[in-house]
């Protein structure tokens, strides 16, 4: 079936969120999904079923930005 993963369209096997992210070598702990504009909670990843034409996005957040100067 093809579903969008981050802008782009794929062909993906019908599976779960959780299957997909193992598939893709996602980390759960690193991610937050979003499918069809709806954020997903951690406990229902393996309960949530991928249909034709969902848009996926996995949202990353990462650390960084300025340290405080130094006096």
């Amino acid at each position: 079936m093809r579903v969008k993963i981050n802008g782009k369209l794929e062909e993906v096997e019908e599976t779960t969120i959780w299957d997909l992210l193992k598939v893709k070598n996602i980390e759960v702990q690193m991610v937050t999904v979003e499918v069809n504009s709806k954020m997903l909670d951690r406990a229902s990843l393996d309960k949530t079923f991928l249909h034709e034409g969902d848009e996926i996005e996995f949202l990353y957040f990462m650390g960084g930005g300025r340290s405080p100067a130094h006096i």
